[in-house]
């Protein structure tokens, strides 16, 4: 793999898409150090000293997405999030709405049209979200119990929360660009890989708690003890993330004029995880509402309080078991909504393909639901265990439920890491040079 990555680097322009890649890389981060005007850096840094970064149960998960920059109220604080939920969204209003469906069936300007309502989107949900932030570190409850929490914000004057809002809202934007950037002259992929920079920033420090925390041999006991765990987590996430059913299509042979087309034999892919880590974000997300609720109406009823007994801390019972029920119903929802065996049924039949033993049309539409909906329920499955265990079993270990190895994380350091190294390895296969997959 090293040899490989020496080779790209002697390939002139792989090499100036990995630097560029590496440049964009490096911004990003350090946009993520920038705090927001009129944020006080001191107070803030007293905060996230005393509550500690990862142990913000309620905005852990965009924390994560934003690489630490949430809590830190930089100017990259909503990071990549707004992008993703913007992209969410389109996505299944691609299902209900007929004239964005159209969009999507006219190639490439439909495509560059629903980029750019994707684009809209984003910014609109960025002032949503950056209000919040603001309101919320105004009034002291993104550091519950920090005595400095309410002088995070010293000018509470409505020119100073616009500035905070826009200046959020800008980075947004930016931190987009970077993505498309990426995408358009580096390696590609590049909101996939500024999440994945994101998550993976806090993987070193978040091992380190581990081992600073342990009491067996100085803590390097339950330091070995989580990477064995991670590994073998690790190694979980690429058997299976790999794992296809083929279900093998024939096309017929056809005379136009003198020549002869089709006759070839092909397969579709149906990933045993077909919905990939969208059911897990739509599951985290809404069970993060009900605590949202409470937090800001700042009510001490009995359904309050019942709220904060079972559906703040992570390693509750009914935390777990509604966190796991949710995963399965989105795993198939998303499948349900990204793939649609009529329309795949239809477009065979009319270019004369046909599954062997199946008859074309509507039995061939039939078969490929009955195969999508068994090997959904293994994949669905398999989702809410790798989000779960893994926080279960480091619970003991003083990790948080975001640690690197946990379920959401560990799913797209994985997926992004797979795509990217496929990504380098076919263009480096365009040279002729030996890859890093063998």
């Amino acid at each position: 793999m090293l040899t490989a990555f020496a080779r790209a680097f002697k390939t002139p322009d792989l090499r100036k898409k990995l630097l560029f890649t590496l440049g964009i890389i490096v911004l990003f981060r350090l946009g993520s150090h920038i705090p927001v005007p009129g944020v006080s850096y001191k107070n803030v840094q007293i905060c996230v000293d005393q509550m500690g970064s990862g142990n913000n149960s309620l905005f852990g998960l965009v924390n994560m997405f934003s690489g630490g920059a949430l809590l830190q109220i930089t100017i990259f604080a909503l990071g990549i999030m707004p992008y993703i939920t913007a992209s969410i969204i389109l996505q299944l209003l691609t299902v209900v709405i007929p004239k964005l469906e159209t969009l999507k069936k006219e190639g490439q300007s439909g495509t560059a049209k629903i980029t750019q309502y994707t684009r809209y989107l984003t910014v609109a949900l960025a002032i949503l979200q950056g209000t919040g932030l603001v309101a919320t570190a105004r009034t002291g409850a993104l550091f519950q119990g920090c005595q400095v929490a309410s002088q995070i914000v010293p000018n509470r004057s409505i020119f100073t929360t616009v500035v905070m809002v826009v200046t959020m809202t800008a980075g947004t934007c930016v931190v987009m660009w970077l993505g498309e950037l990426i995408t358009d002259r580096g390696i590609g992929n590049g909101m996939s890989i500024l999440m994945f920079i994101s998550i993976a920033a806090g993987f070193i420090s978040a091992l380190w708690a581990i081992k600073v925390q342990g009491k067996i041999a100085d803590g390097w006991v339950e330091f070995g003890v989580v990477m064995l765990v991670g590994l073998a987590m690790v190694g979980l996430v690429v058997f299976v993330e790999q794992a296809q059913r083929r279900i093998p299509v024939q096309y017929a042979k056809r005379m136009i004029g003198r020549r002869a087309y089709g006759g070839t034999s092909t397969y579709i892919p149906l990933k045993v995880n077909q919905a990939g880590i969208i059911p897990v974000i739509f599951a985290s997300s809404l069970l993060y509402i009900p605590a949202l609720v409470v937090q800001f109406s700042g009510s001490t009823a009995g359904w309050a309080t019942w709220i904060n007994k079972h559906f703040v801390k992570g390693d509750h019972p009914y935390y777990i078991a509604v966190y796991f029920l949710l995963i399965v119903f989105f795993a198939f929802f998303y499948v349900a909504i990204s793939f649609n065996p009529e329309e795949v049924a239809d477009n065979m039949k009319k270019y004369g393909g046909f599954i062997p033993g199946i008859r074309a049309g509507r039995p061939t539409a039939e078969y490929l639901s009955y195969v999508l909906n068994r090997i959904t329920w293994p994949g669905s499955l398999y989702l809410g265990l790798i989000a779960l265990v893994p926080t279960m079993a480091l619970a003991g270990f003083g990790a948080n439920q975001n640690f690197p190895f946990g379920g959401t994380s560990i799913l797209i350091i994985v997926g992004v890491g797979l795509e990217t190294v496929k990504q380098i390895e076919s263009q480096l296969q365009q040279r002729n040079y030996e890859g890093f997959l063998r």
